[in-house]
């Protein structure tokens, strides 16, 4: 008769529950593992022999079948390890009866026994706790990590023996319990602050606006002129996290091997700065085996991409979609997966190839043709998915060495921030959004309404500056964002002027 014990296999950021089927049959002493596996599982038959003869138990002397179900559904990674050696274990009558439907399983052996960490734990975790399980066993490493899920008991062992010992009764496992909250109540330490960035007046107001409402930005002026540092500064005035962004933060990075074993939660928000000569899968994610990729590391957080102009426009183009839907889908033949891109995207580029086009000290040396070629690398519709579109000039000599009129710092600007943004949580908690940056059409129909006088300066303006429909849309929830700024419940004239300044391309 056959054993079954219950794993987890995670696609993308959806999990699913794996039932690791154990039989054997009296032939010639093999392993076979079957279930649509890859080569990390299919390499697990000399794992479990070794794990299973080096923590002292008795291996079958028979031909083991391991099925790995449901079938239609890939197997990646070694983390079926742990849930396979105690199938061959219950078969083998080492470890007692349990109840096999209240606990998974989830590890890599090694080959003494003991258990190594392995990457996707948190996802994995909140996954099951939906699924209704009661109760999961994984490596001692992975504890910290899982420990921030109350609906589901997290247990952590160092190796196969312990597991063996704590279902038969001889003793228990450690378990863990953490606070999201109490990790971030951690102050914030920022290399760049606004009061270190002298004059740009209008740029840092527009960074604030597309802090307040997670509006896209891009920034055209001179080299020198304060763009990168402008960018860098940007994460001193964003929201800190809230609980639900860091559990979606930590799942994407745990995914990617990419979490700190001794820092087991994101608690800032990502700020990813990928060189121009990053590919367009290194963008977006994907792969042979998918992962994700900038957009979505940058989820929660911002995506800076200096000298903007220099990367591929097929790069730039694949940027489209996400910035409209706020996810990436990958699709593959035999599935398709679905990540979060919830991003601001920061731009950063020269006016033309000498970056000295409308430079108060310096000549512009290029041809039209060359300026109109540079700037044909930025196509239409992209441009029109930024929210904010603003040109920076080079502070003169007089504003460089003027210290008579401090900066605003960062967190007196952070503080406004902060409000409009809770304005906006309050007003848009039974709508699944968090922003203003997120409102569809039908949400800006009944958050940006706008009075007859407005409506037709806006009518007006959209005539002189031909704005398409989706520049309209997106001049709506600047405005309201400058209105939440202000604490102002509607929208006026005023906010909707400010809103087409800050689109001056």
């Amino acid at each position: 008769m056959a054993i079954t014990v219950k794993s987890a296999a995670i696609i993308g950021l959806d999990v699913f529950e794996i039932n690791v089927e154990v039989d054997t049959i009296n032939s010639i002493p093999q392993v076979s593992i079957i279930g649509l596996g890859d080569t990390a599982i299919s390499e697990a038959k000399e794992r479990l022999r070794l794990a299973i003869k080096n923590s002292s138990f008795s291996f079958p002397q028979t031909k083991v079948v391991i099925n790995l179900a449901p079938a239609d559904i890939k197997k990646e990674g070694s983390s079926y390890d742990l849930a396979m050696a105690i199938g061959i274990l219950l078969k083998e009558n080492i470890i007692k009866d349990f109840k096999k439907d209240e606990i998974v399983f989830i590890g890599e052996l090694s080959l003494d026994g003991s258990l190594r960490a392995v990457n996707g734990i948190l996802p994995i975790i909140c996954g099951l706790a939906d699924l209704g399980i009661k109760k999961a066993i994984v490596p001692y490493e992975n504890l910290k990590e899982a420990s921030f899920i109350d609906e589901i008991e997290t247990l952590g062992a160092q190796n196969l023996s312990q597991v063996v010992s704590y279902l038969n009764g001889e003793s228990n496992l450690k378990t863990l319990k953490q606070n999201v909250e109490d990790f971030l109540d951690k102050k914030e330490e920022f290399n760049i602050d606004f009061a270190n960035v002298k004059g740009q007046q209008i740029a840092k107001k527009a960074l604030e606006i597309a802090a307040a409402g997670a509006h896209n930005v891009l920034m055209s002026g001179s080299p020198g002129a304060g763009k990168t540092m402008l960018s860098k500064a940007f994460m001193s005035i964003l929201p800190p996290l809230t609980k639900q962004e860091a559990i979606e933060l930590t799942k994407i990075y745990s995914i990617s091997g990419l979490l700190d074993r001794s820092k087991p939660l994101i608690t800032s928000r990502p700020f990813r700065s990928p060189h121009h000569s990053a590919s367009a899968v290194g963008i977006i994610g994907g792969g042979s085996n998918p992962k994700p990729g900038e957009i979505t590391l940058a989820h929660r957080g911002v995506l800076f991409l200096d000298e903007m102009v220099e990367f591929p426009r097929k790069t730039l183009e694949v940027l489209r979609q996400p910035l409209e839907d706020n996810v990436i889908t990958i699709s593959r033949a035999q599935n398709s997966i679905q990540y979060p891109a919830n991003f601001i995207l920061l731009g950063a580029m020269n006016p033309c190839p000498c970056g000295f086009l409308g430079d108060s000290k310096k000549q512009c040396t290029c041809s039209e043709y060359q300026i109109n070629r540079y700037r044909q690398r930025l196509s239409g519709p992209l441009l029109d998915r930024i929210d904010i579109q603003i040109k920076i000039q080079r502070l003169d000599e007089n504003e460089l060495l003027d210290s008579s009129q401090p900066s605003e710092p960062s967190e007196t600007i952070r503080k406004r921030v902060i409000k409009a943004r809770k304005i906006q949580m309050e007003r848009y908690k039974n709508e699944g959004i968090l922003t203003n940056s997120e409102l569809n059409s039908k949400l800006i129909k009944k958050y940006c309404k706008i009075d007859d006088t407005t409506k037709q300066f806006l009518k007006n303006a959209i005539v002189s500056f031909n704005l398409s429909a989706r520049a309209f849309d997106r001049i709506l929830k600047i405005s309201r964002t400058i209105a939440d700024l202000e604490e102002k419940e509607n929208i006026e004239i005023s906010h909707i002027a400010q809103a087409l300044q800050l689109r001056s391309f």
